[in-house]
């Protein structure tokens, strides 16, 4: 009986050690190198979605925020260069001008000074250049020395260069030299071509030399709208062929416009670039100050997208995974450009034709 305990003690230990015997693994997936085999049992293998890379035609834009801006060279403040009081204004509010076309009327001491100056190196000139030509005269009879004729003309010399300067400044205030009345008072142009968009106007107003404007003239009829672009875009927007803008006003309503100007300075802070795009503006919808959205679109163009999912990511360099037949995966680096949509541009690295891991890459990121 003893013998028989035995006996069946070690049928049970055997039984036991038979029934917990653990299952022969496999491993999931194999590294070679750049290629990752897949078994043929392992569930992995269910999860992953293999796709045929073709080329499609895309169109990349993005969007940025702008706000809408008078261009510099099309709008002007209108102040009042001299001191002195307000006694004509010849505009009001929305009037078209011509450039050069009266806006107001002052008068002021200081102006009138700046005449007297201009009629007094103009005498002084006349007559310096009558002594030069009088000393020209004696010198070449023998009467007077070369001394003399050499000073004369220094003398014209500076006489000339102050009326020119007198006339210089004259010419800065659009004042006719040959129409100029000495005491008259002095009228102030527009120096552009626009429409009066502001005007403070008050006849019998006193000026001091640093009064603001009082008027202010603008051409509306182009403008620009700025937008911040990031410097990661920038080489998008030397490529654009279009530009559409969108008002905070007027949803829905796309205005077309063209790049004028890329900044040259980046700013540090927002790691933005400014750009200005050029607008008709004949009809008066935009006004400067407004806000919209500005839509930058490349040119049509074939190229190669995949779900951003399939792109992994190993150090600094992404890839993606390349069927090559049984349960085989290259890992293939590639170069990206813009997101859309959930997909990314492949710009190298892999081709039409290529069969690419588009769905459960994830599983595989650890494989190394």
């Amino acid at each position: 009986m003893k013998y028989l305990g035995l006996l069946c003690l070690a049928g049970l230990v055997t039984c036991s050690c038979t029934g917990n015997k653990t299952e022969n693994t496999t491993p999931d997936y194999t590294v070679q190198g750049d290629t990752i085999v897949v078994s043929s049992n392992s569930p992995i293998q269910q999860k992953l979605k293999v796709s045929t890379i073709k080329e499609e035609n895309f169109q990349r834009n993005f969007n940025v925020s702008g706000v809408v801006k008078a261009i510099p060279t099309n709008y002007a403040e209108i102040a009042s260069p001299f001191a002195g009081r307000i006694t004509k204004t010849f505009v009001r509010l929305g009037q078209k001008v011509a450039k050069g076309s009266p806006v107001f009327e002052i008068s002021s001491p200081s102006f009138f000074e700046a005449g007297k100056a201009y009629y007094q190196t103009k005498q002084e000139m006349v007559l310096a250049l009558k002594n030069l030509k009088r000393e020209k005269d004696l010198y070449a009879n023998k009467v007077s020395a070369q001394k003399d004729m050499e000073e004369a003309e220094v003398e014209y010399e500076l006489k000339k260069k102050e009326y020119e300067n007198a006339l210089s400044a004259l010419k800065v205030f659009q004042v006719n030299p040959a129409k100029l009345v000495l005491g008259q008072p002095l009228i102030v142009r527009s120096p552009i071509s626009g429409e009066i968009i502001s005007d403070n106007i008050v006849i019998g107003q006193y000026f001091k030399e640093d009064a603001e404007p009082v008027a202010t003239v603008a051409d509306l009829n182009k403008i620009w709208v700025s937008a911040n672009v990031k410097e990661k875009d920038l080489p998008l927007v030397r490529s654009l062929d279009k530009v559409r803008v969108e008002l905070v006003s007027m949803p829905g309503k796309e205005i077309s416009g063209r790049i004028y100007h890329v900044s040259e300075m980046l700013n540090e802070e927002t790691r933005s670039v400014e750009v200005l795009i050029e607008c008709d503006n004949s009809d008066r919808t935009m006004k400067p100050g407004m806000y919209g959205s500005v839509k930058m679109m490349d040119k049509a163009t074939n190229a190669i997208l995949i779900p951003t999912s399939a792109i992994l990511q190993h150090k600094d360099h992404p890839y993606v995974l390349v069927a090559v037949g049984n349960h085989a995966y290259v890992k293939r680096i590639v170069t990206t450009s813009i997101t859309d949509g959930g997909r990314t541009v492949v710009l190298s690295g892999i081709k039409a034709g290529d069969s690419v891991v588009t769905g459960g890459a994830f599983y595989l990121i650890d494989a190394r």
